[in-house]
C-alpha cells in the first residue's frame, strides 16, 4: 500500500509554529479513507451499502513536532483482523523521521448498529484485509 502523503497546514499549528496534538488524528483518519479507496472500498460507497465501520479505540505516541509547510507521510499497516473487528497501525513520517506512531481500532457494523462479519457481508474486502494482515500490511512480502 502507499503511503498517504500531506503538508501541514498553517492553521493545524499553534503559536509556536508546531502541529496541534489533535491533527494526527485527522491524518490518522485521513490515512485510513485513503488506504480503504487503495482497497478498492472507499468508505462512502461502503456505508451505501450498509457497512459503517466507527472507532472503538485509538492511541498515538508522539515522537517528534511537526510544523507549517511539512511533508508528512502515513503508512498504514493492518495490525489485525478477526472479520468483525480491525485493528490498524499507522507510522507518519517526515523525510526519514518518525514523528508519530498510533493505532485505531474498528468495528463493523450495519445500519441498526448490530455487529457484521466482514466474511459474510462484504467477503472480496475480508479476503484483501487478511492478506495485509498476513503480511503485516505490505502485501508485496
Amino acid at each position: 500500500m502507499k503511503p498517504y502523503i500531506r503538508k501541514v497546514q498553517y492553521y493545524e499549528t499553534d503559536m509556536m509554529g508546531i502541529a496541534h496534538h489533535a491533527n494526527y488524528i485527522h491524518w490518522m483518519e485521513e490515512a485510513r479513507i485513503d488506504f480503504m479507496e487503495q482497497l478498492g472500498y472507499p468508505y462512502a460507497e461502503m456505508e451505501s451499502h450498509g457497512v459503517f465501520s466507527p472507532v472503538r479505540s485509538l492511541a498515538c505516541e508522539y515522537r517528534h513536532s511537526c510544523s507549517f509547510n511539512d511533508k508528512i507521510a502515513v503508512t498504514v499497516y493492518v495490525a489485525a483482523f478477526n472479520g468483525a473487528r480491525l485493528v490498524l497501525r499507522y507510522e507518519m513520517k517526515k523525510e526519514d523521521l518518525i514523528v508519530c506512531t498510533a493505532s485505531s481500532e474498528h468495528a463493523f457494523m450495519d445500519e441498526k448498529g448490530q455487529i457484521l462479519r466482514l466474511k459474510r457481508a462484504v467477503p472480496e474486502l475480508s479476503r484483501k484485509i487478511e492478506l495485509l494482515c498476513e503480511h503485516n500490511g505490505n502485501p508485496d512480502q
